[in-house]
């Protein structure tokens, strides 16, 4: 028998070695280094029981390997002249089996038995400490890209950018090809509504708009709130998708908070990729829920600051009704008051300007009763009157014609005109301002919508006129429901109520 003690150094050296770095890979790759050392073997493996924190699942000397190595790592205890292996045991846990092949000289012996048991029971430790150590650094990671998530949808974000936000920082950090975001659909299934992959392409090969039919066991689980892991997506019967197949690994999390269902965030690896880790379930599990807070608060925040401009806007249109109208008003009374009294052919002057003053008042009372009607109008919402509609074409025709149009309503529009007719109203609205809007020299655009007009045949009619002041042209007038107008300085359509 040989004795051990003059290879005393040898393991000394061996296992200071095996324990000198923290990280996973570099400390396993140490392991095998060492085993083919410390007993004169030409090649070393450690074969994993399960993937590793770092998804391997060998690791081997750089050795060519010899005829010996091909025997089955999987049995630990077999020793034979050109091939020994002992279990690696990490908190009491098989973590694998080391082993080694091909003595250089004389077959492989107790003593070379027992030092490669003793190099395994420091490798236990040494593996424990680097896995504490990888996973401490990974769930550093983890709260800090759950933070930087909730500094950034707490910052403004609209709802569809704070999803992709979600979607592409957990997908960096779970290592993954692509982050989605499901939600629910009204037929009861979930669809795909957000995809962020490495490439940064907003919807990577037509992944956005896929959807999970309903009646799937998979889609109760994820409507029902519960985390969903799944081996390999191409071959599960529970994904019904036509985008599986590019997948293997995945993990599908609620969006949860509160009792809130957001969605589901699915995080899926490329087909063959390794799979996720129990650490990494739980690290990715609680990104979510964190995530789901952060996008419900968000939300909340955005409320906050949309119904803080609503009461702005409202304080702003109760101003100027209570107070700009009521003088502009109260002036126009006295200034009608002064007309009637002036007499005489020196008076006439002087009740033509005054006439005109009341004109002009009574136009911008118009005006003014518009810009209180916009004001009060959710900014995000369709419009759904008459009023709200005109004011949307208007407005957009504003960025092209470079300044807003003026915009008047003469009777009650709202409960005179009935749809059908507010239909081809806008049609020619549409047309006239998109004509004002080719035409040179324009910086005046007028817009009336009379509700109190009569068709030349007696009847109760509406009258859109839009007046612009480019170059002189022909005047055109419309008359019926088709809308048609003429291009000119003033384009006149009516229709029968």
């Amino acid at each position: 028998m040989t004795d051990p003690v003059p290879r005393l150094p040898a393991l000394v050296e061996a296992v200071l070695c095996v324990g000198s770095d923290l990280e996973l890979r570099a400390t396993l790759q140490h392991i095998v280094d060492a085993a083919a050392d410390l007993t004169g073997a030409r090649s070393a493996a450690l074969d994993m029981a399960e993937p590793g924190d770092a998804g391997l699942l060998e690791i081997r000397t750089a050795r060519p390997p010899t005829a010996g190595q091909d025997r089955s790592p999987h049995e630990p205890h077999e020793r034979s002249d050109d091939a020994l292996g002992v279990p690696i045991l990490v908190d009491d846990t098989v973590f694998g089996n080391l082993y080694v092949a091909g003595k250089r000289a004389d077959p492989f012996t107790d003593e070379d038995e027992q030092l490669l048991r003793v190099l395994a029971t420091q490798a236990g430790v040494a593996i424990g400490n680097a896995r504490l150590y990888e996973t401490a650094r990974q769930r550093e990671r983890w709260i800090e890209g759950a933070a930087a998530v909730t500094t950034a949808l707490l910052t403004g974000e609209d709802a569809a950018g704070a999803l992709l936000t979600v979607a592409e920082r957990a997908r960096i950090l779970a290592d993954a090809s692509a982050g989605l975001i499901l939600q629910p659909t009204d037929q009861g299934g979930m669809r795909i509504v957000t995809a962020a992959t490495p490439d940064g392409s907003a919807d990577p090969g037509d992944i956005v708009g896929t959807t999970i039919e309903p009646g799937s066991p998979l889609v109760a689980q994820l409507l029902g709130g519960e985390p969903v892991f799944i081996d390999d997506s191409a071959t599960d019967p529970r994904l019904t998708t036509h985008v599986r197949h590019r997948f293997g690994p995945n993990m599908m999390l609620p969006l949860q908070s509160g009792g809130r269902l957001i969605g589901t965030l699915a995080l899926p690896r490329d087909r063959g990729g390794r799979p996720y880790s129990a650490a990494e379930r739980l690290l990715a599990a609680q990104f979510a829920s964190q995530a789901a807070l952060a996008l419900v608060l968000a939300d909340a925040q955005h409320s906050r600051e949309r119904l803080a401009v609503y009461e702005d806007r409202d304080r702003i249109a109760r101003d100027l009704h209570d107070l700009v109208v009521q003088r502009l008003f109260a002036t126009g009374m006295m200034l009608e008051s002064t007309q009637r009294r002036s007499s005489g052919e020196a008076d006439a002057e002087v009740r033509e300007i005054l006439g005109r003053a009341v004109d002009e008042l009574q136009s911008t009372v118009q005006e003014v009763r518009t810009a209180i009607f916009a004001l009060q109008q959710p900014p995000a919402d369709a419009p759904t009157t008459l009023r709200g509609k005109v004011l949307r074409e208007t407005a957009g025709a504003a960025a092209v014609l470079g300044f807003q149009p003026s915009t008047r309503f003469t009777g009650a529009v709202e409960a005179l005109v009935p749809e059908p007719v507010v239909g081809h109203l806008l049609v020619a609205l549409r047309r006239a301002l998109a004509s004002a809007a080719r035409r040179s020299g324009v910086s005046r655009v007028e817009v009336t919508v009379d509700a109190t007009t009569s068709l030349p045949d007696g009847r109760a009619g509406v009258r859109l006129t839009v007046f612009d002041d480019g170059e002189t042209g022909e005047g055109g007038t419309g008359d019926g429901d088709t809308g048609d107008g003429q291009v000119g300085t003033t384009v006149v359509w009516r229709s029968p109520l």
